[in-house]
């Protein structure tokens, strides 16, 4: 029963915030200034930065430039490509010492362009809802989008491998999520389990917040 209220309310949060994203017209370089550490967030599959907003503003009402891609669009294309794309941001603003802010499909670009040529512009990542390990779900979904993220996928396995990087990422996950029944635990990483349950709606708990801003308290990683 439980459950079904966190799976009711997780769809009632994505369906609000899509159309919201539909209609909205904001600049996202007005979210682009601040003193504080710099942000680039990266949505989920099938999400644009815009789906993210209401974290996004809560970041920058902080003191965060945020920073979103919009070349990702809505996330369609493969995690290499997307972390190509993040890659290329990042040193085609000239951006450095970067926290990755990330929903979902989002994580797994973050994990694999700490891995990447811009690996030494970014200080950690922040994901909420990333299916490290895959979902078991995904097998039995036809278009090969959703189907990627099955756990025996060569791209789900390969990141799965670099554990280097485990130690500067943080998971936040619930510990029920309609779509990844596996959860987010990553090895060697800050585990969060929410006691709550979604996919989507935990973008706006209260932990997140507090967890990136642990992240931005870090000091700075030394350049080069």
């Amino acid at each position: 029963m439980k459950a079904a209220a966190w799976w009711a309310a997780d769809y009632a949060y994505a369906g609000y915030w899509q159309v919201r994203a539909f209609f909205d017209r904001a600049d996202a370089n007005s979210f682009a200034t601040g003193d504080a550490a710099h942000i680039v967030v990266l949505p989920g599959v099938y999400e644009t930065w815009r789906f993210m907003q209401p974290l996004i503003a809560a970041l920058h009402a902080r003191g965060h430039p945020v920073h979103v891609i919009e070349a990702l669009r809505r996330n369609q294309r493969p995690v290499t490509e997307m972390a190509a794309e993040v890659a290329a941001f990042l040193e085609a603003q000239e951006l450095s010492d970067v926290i990755l802010v990330a929903h979902s499909k989002g994580g797994l670009a973050g994990k694999l362009a700490m891995t990447g040529p811009a690996a030494g512009r970014i200080r950690s990542l922040l994901a909420v809802a990333t299916p490290f390990g895959g979902s078991s779900y995904a097998r039995r979904i036809p278009m090969r989008t959703l189907r990627a993220f099955s756990p025996d996928d060569p791209s789900i396995v390969n990141l799965g491998q670099q554990l280097a990087v485990n130690e500067r990422i943080v998971s936040i996950y619930a510990e029920f999520d309609p779509h990844i029944p596996e959860g987010s635990e990553l090895a060697g990483a800050k585990n969060v389990r929410l006691d709550t349950g979604g996919h989507f709606r935990i973008l706006a708990h209260p932990r997140v917040l507090a967890e990136l801003a642990v992240l931005a308290a870090e000091p700075a990683e030394p350049a080069g």
